[in-house]
């Protein structure tokens, strides 16, 4: 490939096809819904439309998945689940609610926010009906994601005293699928084994790259029939290896970004030489549920160029396949600048009792929040540069529970790396700023300030809870780099908007505010609970919730 641009791993999409009526297609095959990716939130669409009695088709660009499969497996589930009430814990979806306020910041209505949280014990419910599994054991401390036989965790900044709100205490609400390992996998497993016996017709390794809608009397477009989806010959030899290059690219997506890369530009390259088209009617309506857009460069450079540096989290088809699927027929989209970086600073779990500083030296957030809210303050506020100091006991600490602590590879290896290889070492503040290239005196009331509210002589001024706060009166220090491209430190990015939905159905609506006939949308194709801040399992919680909203609806249209 020396000297030839890179092929594009980006599903090519055209714009919608118009036609008279439905019999103006040779249609290839039909249901009463279908539902254009096969994650977790197609998933739960296709079986809510299944549940309604209408048959369903589902297409997968691969082989369904999607980067449900690849995730953490966490469902953030309150309002009283039994996981909950066997750990101890009170919750109401009142309580669920007030907290969901602060993280959701107006993106869905009220009156969605409170369905949400009404329906959560349910939707885990249906959840295990559908054959997920899900646990009570708790970790001993704030985690970004819990050990090995640990199912039940504050996964959000439900601790954080700014965010506890005052209808009862803090409960956790992170529930993660029982598996061995990630639970991601196994939780998509049992999604995928009940679409199927459910009796959902899949059709996989194939892309819609076109939507067909009719034509009004008036010459106004009319609701959408159907889809142009372009499949792999199955059976054929680069079938089966466009299917092998898949599995390597989850394989090495964590450990080698640039082979993975390179299997990803390869299966472009098989599709993009022997992929079929043909045409397939969608009776009542077309769900898209195909993921995000961070594997969609254009689309990242245009709406999120601060992102840019990040680790991208999805699977190879988030590359907005839907979300240009639904602009292909006028549908309106927003907060596509929104962007969750996650960067996560526990475990180790003394670290947040350190200080975290911009590049002159000032502190600019709780330490102790949630990693994504970090993340947002640092990359959206501080240009994405920031230093995490601890001292010599905190530094201690935490190697000791890297190394004994139980953590996962993920969390302790690069925090070891970080600590023993990388961090900037002075006896004082002023000596550390020098290294740092920082304000000597602004690091130093950052340390003086936050000691000070350690020794109990102050409050803290970013509202760190008192446990969380270390006296760091005396050296020496380490400073550790939390800025967005570090190599030995990656910092997680995932896109958070999409198209605009009537909240009441998952209708996809225009610019003007009208509903597109024939057209829905789920999971991170569109705007969800997510869309504003993310805390982990509120993505995989509101493919739940938003897919079989959408699955219903889809399967009760008629335009």
């Amino acid at each position: 490939m020396t000297g030839r641009a890179k092929p594009s791993t980006v599903t090519p999409i055209a714009p919608a096809l118009e036609v008279d009526n439905a019999s103006a297609i040779d249609w290839s095959d039909s249901a009463d819904v279908v539902v254009v990716g096969w994650g977790a939130a197609g998933a739960c669409a296709a079986l809510e439309a299944r549940a309604t009695g209408a048959s369903v088709i589902v297409i997968d660009r691969f082989d369904g998945g999607g980067a449900s499969a690849l995730s953490g497996g966490v469902v953030y589930a309150g309002g009283g689940t039994p996981y909950q009430q066997q750990a101890g814990f009170t919750d109401t979806p009142e309580a669920m609610a007030e907290y969901l306020r602060h993280e959701v910041n107006g993106v869905v209505s009220d009156a969605t926010l409170h369905k949400f949280c009404a329906d959560s014990v349910a939707n885990l419910a249906w959840l295990e009906a559908h054959g997920v599994r899900f646990g009570a054991t708790m970790p001993d401390h704030k985690t970004s994601y819990p050990p090995e036989g640990k199912f039940l965790y504050y996964s959000g900044n439900e601790v954080v005293p700014a965010c506890r709100g005052t209808l009862g205490a803090p409960a956790p609400r992170g529930h993660r699928a029982v598996a061995k390992g990630q639970s991601g996998k196994a939780l998509y497993a049992a999604l995928k084994e009940a679409t199927l016996k459910a009796g959902v017709q899949p059709v996989t390794q194939a892309a819609v790259r076109r939507l067909v809608r009719q034509r009004g009397p008036d010459g106004q477009p009319g609701a959408v029939l159907g889809v142009e989806v372009w499949q792999l010959p199955p059976g054929a030899p680069g079938t089966l290896c466009h299917a092998e290059l898949h599995r390597q690219v989850a394989r090495w997506r964590t450990f080698r970004p640039g082979k993975a890369a390179a299997c990803r530009r390869e299966a472009a390259l098989i599709e993009q030489a022997t992929a079929q088209p043909r045409f397939i009617r969608a009776r009542h309506g077309v769900v898209l549920a195909t993921g995000g857009f961070i594997y969609h460069p254009e689309l990242m450079a245009t709406h999120a160029p601060h992102a840019k540096r990040g680790w991208p989290v999805g699977a190879a088809g988030c590359d907005g396949s839907g979300l240009r699927l639904g602009q292909s027929v006028g549908a309106a989209a927003q907060a596509l600048e929104n962007i969750s970086a996650w960067r996560f600073i526990t475990p180790p779990a003394v670290w947040p009792k350190g200080i975290v500083v911009n590049t002159q030296g000032e502190r600019f957030c709780n330490e102790q929040v949630y990693g994504a809210t970090l993340g947002h303050a640092l990359v959206d506020h501080q240009g994405g540069r920031g230093w995490l100091v601890i001292d010599a006991k905190l530094r201690a600490q935490a190697i000791r529970q890297c190394l004994f602590g139980g953590l996962w590879a993920f969390q302790s290896l690069p925090a070891l790396a970080m600590m023993l290889l990388g961090a900037k070492k002075a006896a004082t503040p002023e000596a550390l700023a020098m290294r740092l290239k920082a304000n000597p005196a602004k690091l130093r009331a950052s340390l003086e300030a936050a000691s000070a509210a350690a020794r109990g002589e102050r409050e803290d001024a970013f509202g760190k809870s008192p446990d969380m706060r270390q006296d760091m009166a005396r050296g020496p220090y380490y400073a550790i780099d939390i800025s967005i491209g570090s190599p030995t430190f990656p910092l997680a990015t995932l896109t958070l908007g999409g198209l605009v939905l009537d909240e009441a159905n998952g209708q996809v609506l225009d610019a003007a505010g009208q509903r597109i006939g024939g057209l829905f949308a789920a999971g991170r194709t569109a705007m969800g609970l997510p869309s504003s801040r993310y805390v982990s399992g509120l993505s995989l919680a509101d493919c739940v919730f938003s897919g079989r909203r959408a699955g219903h609806a889809a399967a009760h249209f008629s335009d």
